[in-house]
């Protein structure tokens, strides 16, 4: 099934009436894809992925009078039959990705150990303890880190870019191998120290960027060269959230835009062998606990009411990044603007110290019901803008767990609203809300709910109700024409 990728690009249905099957047929037509190539032509006879031989593949004969397409096989055209070299490089990648993941993970651990003598467990519990002015320090040094680091990485590497999505869609799946791990290892450091940007950017781009150089080395074509890149950003993902599932569907319905089956099993494949391979460093439990939460008629009601809300909260994200990234500096100022950017956040974290980190705090203290209106007001408004802000500066970071923490805010603020008219769980109110703006905001439905299943281990309760806001706020978002926080990066043309 074609779905829309990423950008301002459309899917074109072709129907016809199929007289010997009896049946109506429909086929996608012809599209430009980010990056080149096309999706696959409106003909009946159009390519898979057999390398160009229009076979039987995906075809059946009912009794031998008429054919019938199996959309799930119709993959784009540019991308032929993946050899048994193809399969060796989608384990390669895995296996790097996931080592490469767990890297930067023990990093990430060290340098908040050095910053806020964190340990184990709550990372607000180590600033908390860490005080008031350490906290100033901590971002200010990391501003300063910022901005000097980017432009010894640039005298360094030279010209190029390290954005996965621009790699993807603009540069046919190419990254530079150093600038691309050490903008990663930047990344993981400033978020270490305090940062609020996502902690996901750094796996995604090492993955990618060694899933790129094995491309270079195997001399693959364009086409092999972006799904292998697409799959080493999922695996990336995957591994240090240990997301399986959802860093194979991140790779298909984000970074490539179409849900097939035969692109599917290579992302499937390297997001399970990087996962398995980072649980020899990484922790196997879910990223967030939750406590029990029942069926409740209240959680469904609530769901439809808040999607639509969801999505227009998603819209103004969107736009907020959109804005922060078309104002970021450069020369001079790529010096001076990250380190009063962070210092000012280090400044709000002093009556707010949820705001430093990626905000994974912030939706495990929303699950539980612990965070009083008027900080769920207050963070509501101050976690966005500092993200956005730190991104504006120049900075590189993440933006998964930022929007997670965003929707889980807005989830709890109105859960707390809804408690007086139907009692519900706060953890089911969270949970929808996290859902929905993740959705709406990477423009990916179904890989923001077996996101949000995985990274809390919650199925039956919850399904019915996650499924109803993220239609609600995928309705609202498309109706307003909002592309994904990843698209809106993009640079100009």
């Amino acid at each position: 099934m074609a779905v829309r990728p990423p950008g301002p690009v459309g899917v074109r249905i072709v129907w016809w009436r199929d007289t010997r099957a009896g049946r109506t047929c429909g086929r996608a037509g012809r599209e430009t894809m980010p990056g080149g190539g096309e999706w696959g032509p409106a003909s009946r006879e159009g390519r898979a992925m057999d390398g160009g031989r229009s076979g039987d593949h995906g075809r059946d004969r009912p009794g031998g009078t008429g054919t019938v397409e199996q959309p799930n096989l119709v993959a784009p055209v540019d991308v032929p039959a993946l050899s048994v070299r193809f399969w060796v490089l989608v384990v390669a990648t895995g296996v790097l990705a996931g080592l490469a993941g767990a890297a930067l993970m023990a990093l990430l651990h060290a340098v908040a150990h050095l910053t806020y003598s964190y340990r184990s467990g709550s990372f607000l519990a180590a600033v908390e303890q860490a005080g008031a002015p350490r906290r100033v320090v901590a971002l200010a040094v990391a501003g300063a880190v910022a901005g000097g680091g980017w432009w010894l990485l640039r005298w360094w590497t030279g010209p190029g870019g390290s954005e996965v999505s621009v790699a993807l869609w603009r540069d046919a799946g190419r990254l530079p191998l150093r600038r691309s791990l050490g903008t990663a290892v930047l990344s993981v450091v400033i978020v270490g120290m305090g940062a609020s940007l996502g902690r996901e950017a750094a796996p995604r781009l090492a993955g990618a960027a060694l899933a790129s150089r094995l491309s270079d080395w195997a001399r693959i074509d364009t086409a092999h060269r972006r799904l292998l890149a697409a799959c080493g950003a999922g695996a990336g993902m995957a591994c240090v959230y240990n997301v399986p599932l959802g860093g194979a569907l991140l790779t298909l319905e984000v970074m490539l835009g179409v849900l097939s089956l035969r692109l599917a099993l290579p992302a499937l494949a390297a997001s399970c062998i990087a996962t398995a391979v980072s649980w020899t460093v990484l922790p196997t439990g879910p990223t967030y606990r939750l406590p029990d939460v029942p069926l409740s008629a209240s959680l469904a009601v609530f769901a439809v009411l808040l999607g639509p809300l969801a999505g227009l909260a998603a819209v103004g994200w969107v736009r907020m990044i959109r804005i922060a990234h078309a104002h970021r500096p450069t020369g001079w100022r790529l010096h001076v603007a990250p380190l009063l950017v962070f210092t000012a956040v280090g400044a709000l974290a002093v009556p707010y110290p949820q705001l430093l980190g990626n905000g994974k705090d912030i939706v495990q203290l929303s699950l539980g019901g612990l965070l009083a209106a008027p900080t769920l007001v207050a963070l509501l408004f101050l976690k966005p803008i500092a993200t956005a802000g730190s991104l504006g500066s120049g900075a590189s970071g993440g933006l998964f767990t930022p929007t997670v923490a965003t929707g889980a805010l807005l989830g709890s603020l109105a859960g707390l609203g809804w408690t007086h008219l139907w009692p519900g769980p706060a953890a089911g109110f969270a949970v929808i809300g996290a859902a929905a703006v993740l959705a709406a905001a990477m423009q990916a439905p179904v890989a923001a709910v077996v996101l949000m299943l995985e990274l809390t281990r919650t199925v039956d309760a919850l399904m019915v109700p996650l499924l109803l806001a993220v239609t609600g706020a995928m309705l609202v978002s498309g109706r307003l024409d909002t592309p994904s926080i990843y698209s809106v990066r993009l640079p100009a043309q």
